[in-house]
């Protein structure tokens, strides 16, 4: 074979495996869609569904008018120069020079994100990327359904998706990001970068926008809310998974000219890693949930999740043995945490805190911990508590519930946070788009005499 045609081979198969990679993470989308619409009451199904398909529209659109941009813009600031760029000539060399071409190439008008036959890898990284944030702010979606407008839940998910947790990733997931190198922060899956963000971004939206009508009684104590189809929550979260094994292999870095698969910190990994260590944790995680929740079927499901996420920051690194264990407790512990939240008056209808937040801090402390220690590339510190203490603070805490909770409250005071009474009532479908999602029920209540829809009864995702 000549060089030439080894050449497009190695470019074909790199470029391949990032297109199929990113394909297959829709498959997480597919979840999100019947997982939040099996979760919402019937007359709110499809308000549910709609409000998920605009997640992945606007978040796709914004990603690439600024998302993309922050990511390569941002991983020097605040410590070289101001937002706006990397800060020097083009000419000089060194990492400042290299991120600036990655800022050009970030810019819509870029030749790198079009039909341009120099660059084959920059635009199927970019819908990789793209994913990745559409995913960020569907993990917001789950938490607040049923009651938040549509407009609101827009603006939210954009500052979500195509904002704070790109800052994140460019600060921590990115071998120019400062946590990383001057901090040594780890996070291959992105536990805390975006699980933590997405999970405390929710909990302060959360705050501002309320529980459900009904969800606590006079005295304050929890009601249970049912989904009103809990087999499709089910299947949607199997989706889920398989497409979380693609987010995975897409966090792992593969062009031509290497010689195997490195992490995004160029630490060396390879799949098999990620195939077997993503296997146990979805399994040690059902199993966790199982016993800590006492086989409540919503969180056993949502265990594998919680157990993935646990053990997600360093996937890439760890034993089968140590993902198993932390997939285990981080599963196990997790119901707790949702029946905790809940107690503390606030209606997260899905549990995003606890599987999301909760593990995604837990899964990237325990890197700091379980991996103390473990060398980097020449001149980056290596894994230490201190700098993941560091990264999980300023992902759950400056990038996840400060911006979550004042965007929200903001939109709150204008009004247009929340949907009226009226309009919770009578349910979202009805007040967005005048039909039903069932409209056999309408039916079948009228032959029993009923003027009304069959009302479903008020109970909670996560239920005790």
């Amino acid at each position: 074979m000549s060089p030439e045609s080894q050449e497009f081979l190695a470019t074909f198969v790199a470029e391949s495996y990032y297109y199929w990679a990113s394909v297959l993470m829709l498959l997480i989308h597919v979840g999100f869609l019947a997982y939040e619409g099996g979760a919402a009451r019937s007359k709110n199904v499809l308000a549910t569904m709609v409000k998920n398909l605009m997640t992945l529209s606007l978040v796709g659109l914004t990603f690439f008018f600024f998302g993309w941009w922050v990511y390569n813009a941002f991983p020097l600031f605040p410590f070289q120069g101001g937002v706006v760029g990397p800060w020097t000539d083009p000419a000089s060399e060194g990492v400042v020079g290299d991120v600036l071409g990655l800022v050009q190439a970030s810019y819509p008008w870029s030749p790198a994100l079009g039909p341009n036959l120099s660059d084959n890898l920059t635009g199927v990284f970019w819908f990789a990327f793209a994913l990745f944030a559409m995913t960020t702010a569907s993990i917001l979606s789950g938490a607040v359904i049923e009651r938040i407008r549509v407009g609101a839940y827009a603006i939210l998910a954009i500052v979500l998706g195509s904002f704070t947790w790109v800052v994140a990733a460019s600060w921590g997931w990115n071998p120019y990001g400062w946590l990383f190198t001057q901090l040594g922060y780890h996070d291959f899956g992105c536990s805390g970068l975006l699980h933590a963000v997405a999970g405390f971004f929710a909990l302060g939206v959360l705050i501002n926008l309320g529980p459900r009508i009904g969800k606590f009684d006079a005295q304050g104590n929890p009601r249970v809310i049912m989904p009103h189809n809990l087999p499709l929550t089910m299947v949607g979260l199997m989706l889920i998974f398989v497409g979380f094994y693609a987010f995975l292999a897409a966090c792992v870095i593969f062009t031509p000219g290497q010689t195997g698969a490195i992490t995004i910190y160029g630490t060396p990994m390879t799949l098999s890693s990620i195939g077997v260590n993503t296997t146990l944790a979805l399994s040690a995680g059902l199993v966790g949930a199982y016993m800590g929740s006492k086989a409540d079927p919503f969180y056993t499901i949502s265990g594998g999740l919680a157990g993935i996420i646990s053990a997600a920051a360093a996937m890439d690194i760890y034993s089968p043995p140590i993902v198993i264990l932390l997939a285990f407790v981080g599963a196990y512990t997790m119901p707790f945490v949702g029946n905790a939240v809940e107690k503390a008056g606030i209606d997260d209808a899905v549990g995003a805190f606890a599987v999301h937040g909760y593990c995604g801090v837990f899964g990237a402390l325990m890197v700091g911990i379980l991996a103390a220690g473990y060398p980097q590339p020449e001149g980056i510190p290596s894994i230490n508590f201190w700098g993941q203490l560091v990264g999980v603070v300023i992902s759950a805490g400056l990038l996840g519930f400060i911006p979550g909770y004042g965007v929200s409250f903001v939109l709150k005071k204008l009004g247009l946070l929340r949907v009226s009474e009226a309009e919770e009532i009578a349910g979202l479908d009805l007040a967005d788009f005048g039909i039903e999602g069932y409209p056999e029920y309408s039916i079948l209540s009228e032959r029993n005499g009923h003027s009304d829809s069959v009302v479903m009864p008020m109970t909670s995702v996560a239920p005790k």
